[in-house]
């Protein structure tokens, strides 16, 4: 093996175990010992799951000049916050035992309880399930578009999608053809994305029909063309005009309440009076996304999706109805609903479960299913009867989702004693400098 000297680390802050992965071997002769078995999706690189620092990294091998472009777009697309897998590492100057030049390799970090579009479904590929992941591919489309980002190569494939309260949440793992534009897009760079998206998507499905893996009663066709429609009617809500009559100021605040629904925060409002005063014509300046996420980090410090986090400042406005006290400051009645609802719901949950569901999300299919059994019973289910029932007939029999458990969360106050709630579910920098290594 050549002297260790010759390998070539790029990374904002440099982890020492990348040392310890067998760079000197090709990707697909990496000991089993170091390998993460993992779902991963189609890539036209080869791609591998290690073990690295009590986690699990993603390796992808390609040449450096690829892997250093995706390397620098993936960091500045993860300080724009924007969903996608975070890079680690650009490893070059790899060689085998026999001096021969290897690959560059591109590290990102695992995006723990998150799985390609092909693991979310065991055996067909339902209508319901294929529309939520195009909506979530919709989403991230846009909100790439609102920073600027040109993809090039928008697809089911170089996605990643994580469960989120009934729907899902995307976010990009391939960036090899994408491209901040510091002026934002061309209407023709957003519709040549849609197009690709369109035909790209139609064909992982006809691929999947060509398998025997869709519902008999699933368009491909339908369904590609969805995430035009949808990705239309976001992009028309997050940047559309809007005129109205001046007497219609009540329409400023709905704009402002649908896009608070879709989850986004608006910055300010450009508003322009007709010559006349009869006309006002609106145009919101989103600011961000995440706004029910915000809310519920602020007040519980719990970080989930934005479907989540909805779903769970439900359940907080309904203890805060029906346990808190006039006058109350929010955060008080936030912290109880944590120590005395969400908590001991998760802690009931035996260990060896813990990697079925992500905490947001199982307590999200723990109210479900609270809900499902007081109807199908006819009363309401006491709390720790209902935890039970959940972990036996449903987590039990879902796979693991998750590479790690996160340690137990641990009480910030003394006990509490928990409260039966959630019976009833509701629809609803500075710039950093990179460190090149020689070892």
């Amino acid at each position: 093996m050549p002297p260790r000297a010759s390998l070539s680390i790029t990374a904002a802050v440099p982890d020492p175990a990348l040392l310890d992965l067998p760079w000197h071997l090709p990707l697909d002769q990496w000991p089993s010992d170091v390998i993460a078995a993992l779902p991963k999706g189609i890539s036209r690189h080869l791609v591998r799951f290690a073990h690295m620092s009590g986690g699990v990294v993603a390796v992808k091998e390609t040449t450096e000049q690829m892997a250093l472009h995706e390397y620098e777009v993936l960091r500045s697309l993860q300080k724009l916050d924007v969903p996608g897998v975070a890079p680690v590492a650009v490893i070059t100057n790899r060689f085998d035992a026999d001096g021969e030049p290897l690959p560059s390799a591109l590290v990102t970090e695992h995006l723990k309880f998150s799985m390609p579009y092909r693991a979310l479904f065991s055996q067909t590929l339902r209508p319901d399930t294929a529309t939520r992941l195009v909506d979530a591919l919709a989403l991230l489309l846009a909100r790439l578009h609102l920073v600027g980002f040109f993809w090039g190569d928008v697809s089911l494939s170089n996605t990643l999608f994580r469960r989120d309260a009934g729907a899902f949440a995307a976010y990009l793992v391939d960036a090899e053809t994408g491209q901040l534009q510091p002026n934002g897009l061309t209407a023709g760079q957003r519709e040549h994305d849609l197009e690709v998206g369109r035909v790209n998507i139609a064909g992982e499905l006809f691929d999947l029909e060509a398998g025997g893996r869709i519902d008999e009663s699933l368009d491909p066709i339908e369904i590609s063309n969805r995430i035009v429609s949808q990705y239309r009617m976001l992009w028309q809500e997050l940047t559309g005009f809007e005129t109205f009559d001046a007497s219609e100021r009540w329409r400023i605040d709905a704009r402002i309440q649908r896009l608070n629904d879709l989850g986004f925060d608006i910055e300010e409002l450009s508003m322009t009076a007709g010559g006349d005063g009869a006309q006002v014509r609106i145009q919101p300046k989103v600011v961000d996304a995440g706004h029910h996420q915000r809310r519920l980090l602020r007040l519980t410090g719990l970080d989930t999706g934005e479907n989540q986090a909805r779903r769970l400042l439900n359940d907080l406005d309904r203890y805060r109805a029906t346990y808190g006290r006039p006058g109350q400051d929010e955060e008080v009645t936030a912290h109880e609903w944590l120590v005395r609802a969400f908590e001991p719901v998760i802690k009931a949950i035996p260990r060896d479960l813990r990697g079925k569901l992500e905490p947001a999300e199982a307590y999200h299919q723990f109210l479900d299913h609270r809900w499902f059994i007081s109807q199908e019973q006819d009363r309401d289910v006491p709390l720790a009867e209902a935890v039970q029932s959940f972990i036996d007939t449903v987590l039990r029999h879902r796979r693991d989702e998750a590479t790690l458990l996160n340690p137990p969360t641990t009480a910030i106050t003394l006990p509490l004693p928990t409260v039966e709630t959630g019976a009833i579910p509701i629809v609803g920098d500075d710039d950093e400098e990179d460190w090149r290594l020689k070892v």
